[in-house]
């Protein structure tokens, strides 16, 4: 699908966001973990609910790489969730949707998958 027709919505200033954390943001009512990553000059969101304890933590996880992946880890089970895919590298089957992210003037827009 082309970015220009997904439906965005406007989370925050690109600049609320601190290089590698995360913030969560209520988008067309889905928990949404959205995160700069300072190495990869990018923006990622996957879905902010942890799978396995249905908490919406991810957002508050720690972010990293294993390998080549650039990954935020959930900070209750530890589990590792690949940022551009979703993908539980631990569990797969307790992967997360990613969504995609733009920033548009200044502002950080989410479009959820």
């Amino acid at each position: 699908m082309s970015t220009e027709t997904l439906h965005w919505t406007a989370v925050c200033a690109a600049t609320d966001i601190l290089p590698d954390t995360g913030v969560c943001a209520l988008v067309d009512g889905v928990h949404v973990a959205i995160f700069n990553v300072a190495g990869a000059q990018e923006f990622f969101a996957i879905d902010n609910v942890d799978p396995k304890s249905r908490a919406s933590v991810l957002s508050r996880g720690l972010v990293g790489s294993l390998g080549e992946r650039i990954v935020v880890a959930s900070p209750l089970y530890k589990n590792h969730f690949d940022l551009r895919s979703g993908e539980c590298l631990e569990a797969p089957e307790h992967s997360v949707r990613a969504h995609a992210v733009r920033v548009h003037e200044g502002r950080v827009h989410v479009a959820l998958s």
